[in-house]
């Protein structure tokens, strides 16, 4: 599925990246693609589905970090053909990136490795979408240059991400001028993630928190301050998950915050 992005964009209002935090096996990733799915046709929200196909970032050795790469790259691809709808996962290093553009539509630059050159330029030169994630440490304006090692690959088919930046060791904090501030320096569709802005790291045990009872606040702010998409990690059962379960939206509540979400777009567009 080429161009990616333009078929986010192929509608007015946002898109939405959706989908687990990891890809924990065929059955769960299925079951939650179909339920996005149906949901976003039922509302004309463009729509991606997200799933890592591993987790590198992870605070404790014992963390799950996936059921091997190339099983979750098949099952993010049959999911992707199924639905008919673009799949992104994440990747960590230069040579990943030919191996994952075989199998998704759009490849994400962690936070923490935005600054990487060979890692944004081996995904620019794959040709697919790269969506890269503004660092938790970085100003809105400083992401312009991770978006010029993209574009400096011939590769225009970039947008960036917000996650929320570092406030103390166990917290992070959504600067909402950082939407249009993103919007007019990189040139690029801006995001915000509406889960990860809410975790809650570096706690004493060694596992990621969070605040997922605000989700719903975060994306009503990005919808109105005018963000492009939406990313938001949804889960059956969060408190099952095998990873960062502690922020994600439990699915079954997806179907009335898109709905409030559209209706914001709608109401602030007609103005």
């Amino acid at each position: 599925m080429d161009n990616a992005l333009n078929q986010l964009r192929s509608k007015p209002g946002f898109f939405l990246l959706a989908g687990p935090c990891v890809i924990e096996g065929r059955d769960m990733a299925f079951e939650t693609a179909e339920h996005i799915a149906k949901v976003c046709s039922n509302l004309g929200i463009p729509f991606a589905f997200k799933g890592s196909y591993r987790k590198a970032n992870r605070s404790r050795l014992d963390s799950f970090s996936g059921i091997g790469d190339l099983e979750a790259l098949k099952i993010l691809n049959a999911v992707g053909r199924e639905f008919g709808v673009p799949v992104v996962t994440d990747i960590h290093q230069p040579e990943e990136a030919e191996m994952a553009a075989d199998f998704v539509d759009i490849l994400q630059i962690p936070a923490f490795l935005c600054r990487q050159t060979d890692l944004l330029t081996a995904a620019a030169r794959t040709g697919k979408t790269v969506n890269i994630k503004k660092g938790q440490f970085l100003s809105p304006g400083s992401m312009r240059f991770a978006v010029e090692k993209v574009r400096s690959c011939g590769n225009d088919n970039v947008m960036v991400t917000e996650r929320g930046t570092t406030f103390g060791y166990g917290d992070l904090i959504v600067d909402f001028r950082g939407v249009p501030q993103m919007q007019e320096a990189c040139k690029a569709p801006v995001v915000v993630d509406c889960t990860h802005s809410l975790q809650q790291p570096n706690t004493s045990a060694g596992v990621t928190g969070g605040c997922p009872e605000l989700i719903e606040t975060i994306a009503r702010a990005a919808v109105a301050v005018g963000a492009d998409g939406l990313f938001i990690e949804t889960h059956p059962n969060p408190a099952i998950a095998k990873s960062d379960g502690a922020n994600m939206l439990r699915l079954d509540l997806l179907d009335m915050l898109m709905t409030r979400l559209v209706a914001i777009r709608r109401t602030i567009d007609s103005f």
